[in-house]
C-alpha cells in the first residue's frame, strides 16, 4: 500500500472559538529508503534499514480559523497551506485552546496543518516501551536513527501528495527550523516559502563546536540573570549544598543530585520562563532555616526535569548534529558532546562553590537518574558513537536556493547561537535574516503574531 492510499481524514469538529479542525492519519514507511516513492535523498546502509513494508501512522492536525470557515467551503478550499514544525526533537504539535499569537495571524490567510512529527503525540508514540518492544539497546540504536529531519521531511512530503497539495508554506521553530532546512534541501519544489524562527541549524561542523557557543551564552545568561535577582544566587547555592549533605528525591521518587538540578537552567532560554525561575527558587525552603526543601520546589523541579512527554528530546538530542565526518571536522560520533565540551568550562562543574545552570545540555547523568529514561541509557550511548551518518543538508542546493525564505535570529539565544545562525544564513541563497534582540529563543510564543507578520512580510 503507498502512502497516499493510506491517507484518512477524521470527523471535523470545532474548538470553543469557531475554529475548525480536522484529524489527518497517513500510513508511511518507517524507512523511506526502503520505499519505491520516497522523496528525500536518505542515505541509511542497509543494516539500519528496517524491515522491508514496516510502516508507521502519522498525525497532523488541520486548523481553519472561524472566520475563513464562514466564509464556505470555496473559500477555504483557496487558501494556501502552511506546515508548522515544531520545536525539539521529540516536540509533537501544539494543541492550542484556540487560535491566539502567531497562529491567529496566520489563520487570516493559511490552512495551519501542525504536525505530529514521527515519534511524537499521536504519530506512532517512540516510547521507553515501544522502544524495549525493538530488542537489546543495538536495535533501539537502529531504530531510533529513523527519527531524524530527514524523515521527517519525507514524512512531510508523503502528507503533501496525499493531501493533493501541490505546494505549501512551512514555519519551522527551533529543531522545526533545523527541519525547514532540511526540506530546502532536498525537496525545494514541493515549498512556497519557508520561515524560520530560532533554527538556523549549523550545517557543517562537529557538535563540538555548537556546544562550546552554548556554553559560553549560558554563562552570560546565567549572570544576567543573578544580577537582576542576587538573591536567587544566594538560594541556589544553599540548595545545592543541601544536596550535597542530603540525600533527596523528587517527588516521583528518582535522585536529585546537583548535576539534575542544573537543568532547571532550561527556564533561561526564554523571556517569561527566566522570571519563573525565580518563582520556583523563593520557594526552595519550607522556612528561613533552610534544612528542608518543599514540596512546592520538589513537585516544580520534577516537572521541570522530568522527560517521560518527550524521551526523544533527551535520548536523541545530539543525534541532530550527526553529519558525515566530511561536514563535521572529520569526527562522525556526537560522542555525549556537552559532557566533555562542559569540562571545558568549569564554572559549570556540578562540584563547583556556585555552578551554573545549563540550557540545553544533556548529559549522561540525566538520563541514568530519570525513571523514563534509564533503560535507554545503552541505546543512548550507542547513538553517542555512531560515526556513519547520513547527511541532513545538501550544501550545494542551499547555496543556489529560490524558495523565499526568512528567519528570524535571537542576539541573545542560548540554544541556537548566533554566530553560529549568521554562519548557516551566509550558506542559504537568497534568505532575509531579522535579527532581534528583544526575544530569546521562544519568540514566537511571546509575541508570535509579531514575529510571524515579520518573516512573513519579508517571503
Amino acid at each position: 500500500m503507498s502512502p497516499a492510499a493510506a491517507h484518512t481524514a477524521g470527523a471535523t469538529a470545532r474548538l470553543i472559538d469557531g475554529t475548525r479542525i480536522t484529524d489527518h492519519w497517513l500510513q508511511v514507511p518507517l524507512d523511506h529508503t526502503a520505499a519505491q516513492d520516497h522523496t528525500a535523498p536518505l542515505d541509511h546502509s542497509a543494516e539500519h534499514r528496517a524491515p522491508d513494508g514496516e510502516a508507521i501512522r502519522i498525525y497532523a492536525r488541520e486548523f481553519v480559523a472561524a472566520e475563513a470557515a464562514a466564509q464556505g467551503a470555496e473559500h477555504v478550499e483557496s487558501l494556501p497551506w502552511l506546515l508548522f514544525l515544531q520545536g525539539g526533537p521529540g516536540g509533537k504539535g501544539s494543541r492550542p485552546a484556540k487560535l491566539g499569537g502567531w497562529m491567529a495571524e496566520a489563520g487570516a490567510k493559511f490552512r495551519i496543518l501542525m504536525l505530529d512529527q514521527r515519534g511524537t503525540g499521536l504519530s506512532t508514540p517512540l516510547t521507553r516501551h515501544s522502544l524495549a518492544a525493538r530488542g537489546d539497546a543495538a536495535a533501539q540504536a537502529a531504530h531510533m536513527r529513523h527519527f531524524r529531519a530527514d524523515s521527517i521531511v519525507a514524512d512531510a512530503e508523503a502528507l503533501r501528495r496525499a493531501l493533493g497539495v501541490e505546494s505549501w508554506s512551512v514555519l519551522g521553530q527551533s529543531f522545526g527550523g533545523f527541519t525547514t532546512l532540511s526540506y530546502l534541501s532536498f525537496a525545494p519544489e514541493s515549498l512556497d516559502r519557508a520561515l524560520i524562527t530560532g533554527g538556523l541549524a549549523p550545517l557543517t561542523g562537529h557538535a563540538d563546536r555548537v556546544y562550546r557557543a552554548t556554553y559560553a551564552k549560558m554563562r552570560a545568561r546565567n549572570a544576567e540573570h543573578f544580577t537582576r535577582f542576587p538573591q536567587d544566587r544566594e538560594i541556589l547555592d544553599a540548595v545545592f549544598a543541601h544536596l550535597r549533605t542530603h540525600q533527596v528525591r523528587l517527588l516521583d521518587g528518582s535522585l536529585l543530585t546537583p548535576a539534575r538540578l542544573q537543568l532547571i537552567g532550561m527556564l533561561l532560554g526564554g523571556n517569561t520562563r527566566a522570571d519563573s525561575l525565580h518563582y520556583l527558587l523563593e520557594e526552595a525552603f519550607t522556612g528561613p532555616e533552610r534544612t528542608q526543601l518543599s514540596d512546592t520546589f520538589l513537585a516544580a523541579v520534577g516537572q521541570q526535569l522530568s522527560f517521560a512527554g518527550n524521551p526523544m528530546y533527551a535520548v536523541m538530542h545530539e543525534s541532530i548534529y550527526g553529519q558525515p565526518a566530511a561536514l563535521t571536522e572529520g569526527r562522525g560520533d556526537t560522542g555525549w558532546a556537552a559532557q566533555r565540551v562542559g569540562a571545558e568550562f568549569p564554572d559549570f562543574s556540578a562540584e563547583a562553590t556556585s555552578p551554573l545552570l545549563l540550557g540545553e545540555m544533556i548529559l549522561r547523568e540525566h538520563l541514568l537518574l530519570d525513571p523514563t529514561l534509564a533503560d535507554l541509557v545503552a541505546a543512548a550511548d550507542l547513538l553517542a558513537g555512531v560515526e556513519d551518518w547520513a547527511p541532513l543538508y545538501d550544501l550545494e542546493q542551499l547555496s543556489r536556493n529560490q524558495v523565499p525564505t526568512a528567519a528570524a535570529l535571537y542576539t541573545d539565544d542560548v540554544y541556537v547561537a548566533r554566530e553560529l545562525s549568521w554562519k548557516t544564513a551566509e550558506g542559504v541563497a537568497g534568505i532575509s535574516v531579522w535579527e532581534t534582540n528583544e526575544f530569546h529563543h521562544d519568540g514566537l510564543g511571546d509575541d508570535g503574531a509579531r514575529v510571524f507578520s515579520e518573516l512573513l512580510k519579508r517571503t
